[in-house]
């Protein structure tokens, strides 16, 4: 853990006192934000663009002194995953390196000057995300919304892992966690502890609520043990289920593995994960139903990939989102037909500089929008003054 200085202990202290105030009064700004859904669900706004992260904190003072204490560094903010409901954009924004003062944040999908930029939100408020306390949220690395409007958020609890000034290091349990969007309670925390090894990487999640029996189930990738974590969350228990050797011929080291939750229909039907390394050679798909009993089941062999995959979404239904490894061509296949280049269509084309990190549903409008950022500056750590953030629309996808 992190040793608090005088400024850290200050920062804290001020966070106790607004508490109260700040829930309050974000609470009542989200409010309002949801209630207007109706009025701007048909809103003509065609994307959002924005720079690095600036935040409404509770006040100057906070972030005056987070900025001072290297705590809110703006260049050091991006934005790798989103998801819409309603008005409201959430983002996940992971701890790669020090300076991120609030991993999961939220801002208006709609500004009323389109020159605007967004003003991010600390989500469900800054005092539950504070890096160095075990008990809250300390890196969200992916976000998944489910039908019922809650946000499904992957804490691998490990924090600078591109930091070139610092180690890696834990400062809290691999943890899903689950926030009613209406309520902004939270609903579950589950501890992934006992299902995961030191050595674990936790990619992706996808979260599956059964309508016939009522259930929901969480799956999260672990690259490190070529498995997937499925938890049953009414029961409280789960299982790390080891795919075979076969999906990571190929695959380097440190390698990511993708799952893609897809239905033969939207809302129904049966579920299954379209699994694959970024490196690998092949994509396999698993059927839910097996993962839930603790068994990897009969794994389909979909075929060879063309080239290395970045999966960036679907659309709720059977229609799988990616990329291939630095293209700035965003493609669709539909896993009800064939796994080959024939099936796969191109449906967005990022600007010079940018790549696609998500593909998300905005339900509300029958439409599905892209997160896209200049993430190769970021790696290789040449960004000027903040990484620049784009959510446009894919036309045609529905």
């Amino acid at each position: 853990m992190m040793s608090a200085g005088p400024s850290s202990l200050m920062v804290t202290a001020l966070l106790v006192l607004h508490h109260v105030t700040a829930f309050t009064c974000s609470a009542q700004r989200y409010c309002s934000s949801r209630l207007r859904r109706n009025a701007t669900g048909g809103g003509s706004g065609e994307g959002l663009t924005w720079t690095g992260a600036q935040y409404r904190f509770e006040c100057d003072t906070v972030d005056a002194l987070l900025r001072d204490n290297g705590r809110y560094v703006p260049r050091n903010n991006i934005a790798l995953r989103a998801q819409i409901c309603g008005n409201d954009l959430y983002l996940a924004y992971p701890r790669l390196r020090s300076g991120v003062p609030a991993t999961v944040a939220t801002t208006c999908l709609f500004t009323a000057d389109a020159c605007s930029e967004a003003v991010m939100t600390p989500y469900p408020c800054l005092s539950v995300q504070e890096q160095g306390k075990s008990d809250e949220v300390q890196n969200a690395v992916d976000l998944y919304l489910d039908a019922q409007e809650v946000l499904w958020v992957l804490d691998t609890g490990v924090v600078q892992t591109l930091d070139k000034d610092a180690e890696p290091l834990r400062t809290g349990p691999p943890t899903v966690w689950a926030f009613d969007l209406n309520t902004r309670k939270l609903l579950a925390k589950i501890d992934l502890t006992c299902l995961t090894t030191p050595m674990s990487r936790l990619q992706c999640l996808a979260v599956d609520c059964d309508e016939t029996d009522g259930k929901c189930y969480v799956y999260v990738t672990d690259a490190a043990n070529r498995a997937v974590i499925a938890y049953d969350v009414a029961e409280s228990k789960g299982a790390r289920v080891v795919l075979p050797k076969a999906i990571a011929a190929g695959c380097t080291k440190r390698d990511v593995l993708y799952a893609a939750l897809v239905r033969a229909e939207c809302g129904g039907g049966a579920a299954a994960l379209i699994v694959t390394y970024l490196s690998g050679v092949r994509a396999f798909t698993v059927r839910t139903e097996y993962l839930r009993r603790g068994s990897a089941g009969k794994v389909t062999d979909l075929g060879v990939k063309p080239d290395r995959m970045v999966i960036l979404g679907t659309d709720g239904g059977s229609k799988v989102f990616f990329r291939y490894d630095g293209s700035p061509d965003v493609q669709k296949w539909d896993a009800a037909l064939p796994f080959v280049a024939e099936n796969f269509s191109p449906v967005y084309r990022s600007g010079s500089c940018f790549l696609a990190t998500q593909v998300m549903a905005d339900r509300d409008r029958n439409r599905l929008m892209v997160l896209e950022t200049n993430f190769p500056d970021f790696a290789q750590n040449i960004v000027g003054c903040g990484i620049v953030h784009n959510v446009r629309v894919l036309e045609g996808c529905f």
